[in-house]
């Protein structure tokens, strides 16, 4: 073979079989292996052939760039190569004209070999195959790729690669996957052809359906714009493969805004394919124990996205927060946040912190458009559900009912959605669920009791059981409760304050049970509106404290917890003072030595807000 700048030196495309190969030309190869009668050549991942040692020119090394000449193709498909040494040549691709299969119309194709061209969302090594997640425009598919037992296949492939994938539609246990021939990353120019059309079809597949709230709200509507982000956002993750963290107070309206987004997402991923168990590692919901999203969350979430990106192939998570999120008090976690480029989203009903906002993509907040905590984030979170998949509203309808009386909502919306949820359920029905998630919550302490939590929400298709299990948790959460009022109703001290209110003080810490139902803030919270039925109609605001904090609830006292807040810690040196909440309902910290201090300068407060 002579060395011209004539000599032309094929590359065979990854989609090429036999039939591309030519016999009389050249063609670029890869050494795959050694045998005591010649090499073996890959071609592409599909094609090899055998240069006899006779024909080996040079010695090689496993993986080596070879230029092979081919002598014969035999009837049984075997090649016959020889090594050629050209010094000077040129390269021309060869491509097969092959369409792509789009992973939607692949339950079409099952038998057959088929073209995928989409993004590499996740690369799981088993004990057996490796396992890889494409997405392309229309949907998820699994790809298992097998050399030997746990050896990772294709190990240039990564994370977030544009792929060229060939294999054969197969249907294993009800479930569509394709055993991989080949796998190839695209060049750049291919790469970012298919890039833009998977973005142009993914952000059309995950924009919202526009659809009426469930009641009519002046507040909502103002909201629509972020709560369609919102929901595109966890679409999009959804659709890309990307886990979601999603993290909530944990009280009933927190639980039940998070249940409301756990449910649509959850249905979501079961339609979009991928793993059966694909929406218990997509998707992980947890309570928070502060009532923000504190440096111990974060925590445990990024070192679950790490091991989970480092093991399983995983994309990092987006956080989703629901009922915190909002306040100063979260800027620690989010600055955890942007150092390991976590998107972040906010569904809140607390008095928003400007300054969270340049960490966030996305943030619903009542505040941002004149309302306020009233519109509930139950309220919020069910709304966003019913955007992100609205196959679910006719599960998840009563949950803002019950977040609305559950946090003593006084917002007309609390009326409207009652409305909804009747007659199936009663504003007595709602009360005694929330009672039943806050009292059940509590004994979890702070893991999702996914199951027990749908119980109680008659979310699991038993509803004989779901009363009977409400019921009995009602009956023993009042058991509990009178008992820790019984307790705590003598040690209650009151005070006239300077601007007509009532303030009545408890020690939760001395003459309340500890470690049991009610907790300190329930059990402050009870108190208060055992108060408020005894005095109606007057300014009142319930302290309860204990050796490092205190709770507030206030009816007819216009406080702004949050800004009392940040007054004490400039205030007091060495207080410790932290903390927030609503405007009239809240909770602070302060150092066990300062306790006095910090009560008294919060109770001139108090004593100088507007009635």
């Amino acid at each position: 073979m002579g060395d011209t700048e004539d000599t032309i030196v094929y590359r065979l495309g990854a989609n090429c079989s036999l039939d591309e190969v030519e016999e009389g030309k050249s063609y670029l190869g890869r050494v795959q292996g050694f045998a005591p009668f010649g090499v073996f050549v890959q071609l592409n991942d599909r094609v090899k052939g055998l240069v006899h040692k006779s024909n080996v020119k040079v010695q090689h090394a496993e993986r080596d760039p070879i230029i092979v000449h081919v002598l014969q193709i035999r009837s049984n498909g075997n090649i016959d190569l020889e090594e050629v040494t050209p010094t000077v040549y040129q390269t021309q691709n060869v491509t097969k004209t092959t369409t792509a299969v789009l992973i939607a119309d692949i339950g079409k194709k099952i038998g057959r070999t088929v073209l995928i061209e989409g993004e590499i969302a996740q690369i799981k090594q088993t004990s057996g195959p490796t396992i890889f997640t494409v997405v392309d425009a229309s949907g998820t598919a699994n790809a298992a790729a097998f050399v030997e037992a746990g050896v990772r296949a294709y190990p240039e492939v990564e994370l977030g690669d544009i792929v060229a994938l060939t294999g054969e539609v197969m249907q294993r246990n009800n479930q569509l996957q394709i055993e991989a021939s080949s796998v190839t990353v695209m060049e750049s120019e291919d790469a970012a052809r298919v890039r833009e059309r998977i973005d142009a079809a993914l952000d059309e597949r995950a924009e919202p359906v526009d659809l009426p709230f469930l009641v009519e709200s002046e507040v909502l509507e103002a909201l629509r714009p972020q709560m369609r982000k919102v929901a595109k956002e966890i679409r999009k993750a959804v659709l890309t493969a990307r886990p979601i963290i999603l993290r909530h107070h944990a009280d009933a309206d927190g639980i039940c805004a998070a249940v409301a987004v756990e449910q649509a997402v959850t249905a979501l991923i079961r339609e979009s394919g991928g793993d059966f168990d694909a929406e218990y590692f997509l998707f992980k919901r947890s309570p928070s124990k502060a009532p923000f999203y504190e440096i111990e969350d974060i925590t445990r979430d990024l070192d679950f996205g790490l091991k989970d990106n480092a093991r399983y192939g995983q994309k990092m998570p987006m956080i989703l927060l629901m009922d915190n999120g909002s306040t100063e008090e979260d800027m620690p976690s989010l600055k955890v946040t942007r150092i390991f480029d976590l998107p972040v989203m906010v569904v809140d009903h607390h008095h928003p912190d400007e300054i969270v906002d340049d960490y966030l993509i996305g943030h619903v907040n009542p505040y941002h458009v004149g309302g306020d905590y009233g519109v509930t984030a139950g309220m919020l979170g069910t709304e966003v559900a019913r955007m992100v998949n609205p196959a679910v509203e006719d599960q998840i309808r009563h949950l803002p009912a019950i977040a609305g009386v559950g946090d003593r909502s006084e917002a007309p919306e609390r009326a409207r959605y009652l409305a909804v949820a009747a007659p199936e359920y009663s504003e007595d029905d709602c009360r005694n669920i929330a009672l039943a998630l806050d009292y059940e919550q509590f004994w979890l302490r702070f893991s999702d009791g996914r199951e027990i939590v749908k119980e109680i929400l008659n979310l699991s298709g038993n509803p004989e059981r779901h009363e009977m299990f409400v019921n009995l948790l009602v009956e023993e959460a009042n058991h509990a409760i009178e008992e820790q009022l019984e307790a705590i109703m003598p040690h209650v001290e009151s005070r006239m304050l300077a601007n007509g209110a009532h303030l009545f003080m408890l020690d939760v810490e001395l003459f309340a049970h500890r470690f049991t139902f009610p907790p300190p803030g329930k059990t402050s919270g009870e108190v208060h509106d055992r108060l408020v039925r005894a005095h109606p109609g007057e300014p009142i605001v319930t302290l309860g404290f204990g050796p490092d904090f205190a709770v507030l609830r206030s009816r007819g006292v216009m406080m702004n917890i949050p800004r009392m807040v940040r007054e004490l810690h400039s205030e007091i040196s060495g207080g410790g003072v932290s903390g927030g909440g609503h405007l009239v309902v809240g909770s602070i910290k302060f150092v066990e030595g300062m306790r006095d201090v910090v009560l008294e300068s919060l109770i001139q407060k108090i004593g100088e807000a507007p009635i």
